[in-house]
């Protein structure tokens, strides 16, 4: 890799909210310190392992990651659909809308999920019901959010079909899932999460199923549609395509952790993070002709072995001591921007050698900060 991490602007002041106090008014999603755990024969997986991240009111915010590093697990924890067991949320605080949901009674959470909150799923004819009318499921979300009657929740079925662009809604509302497309059935799921006019919308990679013209169709309507009715938007994807032309904020996702934040701009054009670079420069489109496609090196870690130190370390071309380690938290850089890795810290911040914690700083004298390619 490359890639050189700009220093300027650096300042070593992580980012911290009280536990137990709510956030800003302007904040509708505050993820704090987020662990949610499975308990399997072989182990424990750290599916989650300290999630931290806000979602600002009407805003957008793209959670990317490759494949297994825990996006949708955080998305089902925010929900609370995780089973449990074998499934545990061990440690954090989700604030949503003013209050922590974590420790609201699952009756009230259920009041909360799907008419404040609500969640298009990856594969459509999976969530979907096969044996009941698409428009007896959206009527039936309606109903149990509205309390209206039956035939004012048919209307709102049509009245939602018609609004995500679906042809011939009054005909539609008749027909079970199987009897549509693959763009349909996903138009019907955001439809079905509208519904209730949500304050948060959560879509975990809702054109991953699609066809290239039909994702672009989604994805414009998801956008729409949230301009429309005001509701922040957390969108899950690997795509980083996606990310460029939907989102204003982003979070990268690595091993079950946040390793970056900032605008989509910013982070797109400066990474800050390896990993964020990593995953840049692998993208064909930004590999000048003639020239090979960048690769991250080696493999995921084992989700039962995880790294001692940064979990990125091992396939980290420009790792060094503190990383074998310490795992570094997420650092406030510049303006709205954080990034987990040492390389950002100045050599007086950085813990020293045989330190127990990383809160154990070395002294002021020159630390080498030469990063060896192990390429």
């Amino acid at each position: 890799m490359s890639t050189v991490v700009d220093l300027e602007g650096v300042s070593p002041i992580t980012e911290g909210r009280a536990v137990g106090s709510p956030p800003p008014p302007d904040v509708l999603l505050d993820v704090r310190g987020l662990k949610t755990h499975f308990h399997v024969m072989d182990g424990t997986v750290p599916a989650v392992d300290g999630v931290d991240f806000q979602l600002k009111r009407g805003e957008t915010l793209g959670l990317v990651g490759e494949s297994g590093c825990g996006k949708s697990v955080t998305s089902l924890t925010i929900m609370r659909l995780i089973d449990i067991p074998p499934g545990e949320i061990v440690a954090g605080e989700i604030w949503f809308d003013g209050q922590e949901i974590l420790s609201l009674p699952m009756a009230e959470m259920r009041r909360i999920r799907g008419s404040d909150m609500s969640m298009i799923f990856q594969e459509p004819m999976t969530s979907l019901n096969p044996v009941f009318t698409v428009g007896d499921q959206i009527a039936e979300a309606v109903k149990a959010h509205r309390h209206v009657s039956k035939k004012e929740a048919r209307n709102r079925a049509v009245e939602m079909l018609t609004a995500v662009g679906i042809p011939s809604p009054e005909r539609r509302v008749k027909q079970y899932p199987h009897e549509l497309s693959g763009g349909m059935r996903q138009r019907i799921m955001i439809a079905m999460a509208l519904s209730c006019d949500p304050k948060l919308i959560i879509a975990d990679e809702p054109t991953t199923a699609l066809d290239v013209t039909i994702q672009a169709q989604i994805l414009e309507l998801i956008k729409s549609m949230q301009e429309r009715t005001g509701a922040a938007l957390l969108l899950i994807t690997h795509d980083l395509a996606v990310v460029a032309e939907t989102v204003q904020r982003m979070a990268v996702m690595y091993a079950g952790k946040i390793v970056e934040t900032g605008t989509a701009q910013e982070v797109l054009l400066n990474p800050k993070h390896p990993y964020t670079q990593g995953l840049i420069t692998s993208i064909p489109s930004n590999v000048p002709r003639g020239q090979r496609l960048n690769v991250i090196r080696g493999t995921v870690p084992n989700p039962f072995r995880m790294p001692r130190g940064c979990r990125f370390e091992p396939r980290c071309p420009f790792a060094f001591e503190p990383c074998q380690e310490f795992d570094p938290p997420l650092l406030t850089t510049d303006r709205d921007r954080r990034a987990a890795c040492w390389l950002l810290y100045p050599p007086s911040e950085l813990p020293r050698p045989g330190a127990t914690t990383p809160d154990a700083l070395a002294p002021a004298a020159p630390v080498a900060r030469e990063r060896v390619n192990k390429q």
